[in-house]
């Protein structure tokens, strides 16, 4: 099967620890900052902070709905990992200091599986500059609830 590949990165005004709080919390910053309509559901089934979470996420993206459960995990310091092995997807969120830690450049990137045939052609076509419009969306709504908290 052949990988569908999405990133998408931006400066955010505050401070990286600050970025990677809301980040890492499931039950209320990191929802917040999700787009909608695309994100209709993010429910935490175990844990809820980091590593060890694990998310049922419903999207909704030009038409096809999804259902995700991810596990959480953080390989490294400033790296969040969602993976939902079952569909073969896997979603990251690196958070890299800038200007002596009063900046946090944000990259999400989204691996994912394409599907056989002509389907998966319309889907490796399709699928990467409309993720990268729901991700650039999403930081701005990362660096707006940032601004707002504080």
């Amino acid at each position: 099967m052949t990988t569908i590949h999405a990133e998408s990165a931006a400066v955010i005004d505050a401070r990286p620890e600050d970025v990677l709080a809301v980040l890492r919390d499931y039950h209320t910053g990191h929802p917040a900052v999700l787009p909608k309509p695309y994100f209709e559901e993010c429910t935490v089934l175990e844990g809820g902070t980091g590593a060890g979470t694990v998310l049922r996420v419903r999207m909704n993206v030009m038409g096809a709905k999804r259902q995700y459960r991810m596990v959480v995990s953080e390989p490294e310091p400033g790296l969040l990992v969602e993976t939902d092995a079952d569909a073969g997807v896997v979603t990251s969120f690196r958070v890299e200091s800038l200007n002596d830690g009063q900046q946090a450049r944000v990259t999400i990137t989204t691996d994912s599986q394409a599907s056989a045939g002509i389907m998966g052609w319309i889907e490796r076509l399709m699928v990467p500059p409309a993720t990268r419009r729901i991700y650039q969306q999403e930081l701005a709504q990362l660096n707006d609830y940032l601004h707002q908290r504080g």
